[in-house]
C-alpha cells in the first residue's frame, strides 16, 4: 500500500455522537448492503457479500458511524465488528488516490437526517479531496436535480459539465462524458 493511499484510509472525524472514518474494515458489510437494497438507495442494489467487501477494499470509503453514547469515551470500542459503532451514512470513493476521485453511492440513515451529518460527511470528503495535490478532476453523477445538485456545488465546489455534440457528430463544446450501462446499471435509473 502507498504511503498516500495508506494517509487516506487512515482518517477520522468526529462530532458530538458521530463518528466518520475511511478505515474500510470498520464498514459492516451486511448493514451496508441492506441499506443498498433499500428504497432510500435508489440509485445502487445489494451486490453479493464478497464482492462489496471486494468494492470496499479496492475504494476510498468513509462510513458515518453512530456511537454508543451510554459508555465513556476510554470504555467504548471502536474496532471492526464493535456494537458500538452504528452504520448511519456512507459515501465512496473511487480513486487512484492522487489525480482523480468519482464520488458515488453517498446516503445517510433517514434516522438521521436533517441533522447536517450528510453536510459534514461530504465535508470530509472534501478535505480528503483537498489534500490531493496532485488531483485533476473529482467527478460524481447524480440524477436529483432539486436536492442533490445545489447541495454538492455548494460544499464541494462542483459545477454541471455542459456538453453538446456538434452536428456533423464529430465536433462538440464542452468535455463530452460517456457511459455503457452495465448489467447491474439500476432499473430505477432507466
Amino acid at each position: 500500500m502507498g504511503s498516500e493511499k495508506n494517509r487516506l484510509f487512515h482518517q477520522s472525524w468526529r462530532k458530538d455522537s458521530y463518528f466518520i472514518s475511511t478505515d474500510p474494515a470498520l464498514i459492516p458489510i451486511k448493514k451496508l448492503n441492506e441499506a443498498f437494497a433499500s428504497e432510500q438507495v435508489y440509485w445502487t442494489e445489494a451486490l453479493p457479500e464478497d464482492i462489496l467487501r471486494e468494492t470496499i477494499e479496492n475504494s476510498l470509503s468513509f462510513g458515518l458511524y453512530r456511537l454508543d453514547e451510554s459508555k465513556s469515551e476510554a470504555a467504548r470500542n471502536i474496532s471492526p465488528g464493535s456494537p458500538d459503532l452504528e452504520l448511519v451514512g456512507f459515501a465512496r470513493c473511487i480513486t487512484d488516490y492522487t489525480t482523480f476521485i468519482y464520488l458515488t453511492d453517498v446516503y445517510v440513515d433517514a434516522s438521521c437526517q436533517g441533522k447536517g451529518l450528510g453536510a459534514w460527511m461530504i465535508g470530509c470528503v472534501q478535505e480528503v479531496i483537498d489534500s490531493m495535490p496532485y488531483l485533476r478532476r473529482s467527478l460524481l453523477f447524480t440524477g436529483d436535480w432539486k436536492r442533490s445538485v445545489p447541495f454538492y456545488e455548494k460544499l464541494m465546489g462542483m459545477s454541471v459539465m455542459e456538453c453538446k455534440r456538434g452536428e456533423d457528430g464529430k465536433s462538440g463544446v464542452g468535455v463530452a462524458i460517456m457511459q455503457k450501462k452495465g448489467p447491474q446499471f439500476p432499473s430505477s435509473l432507466n
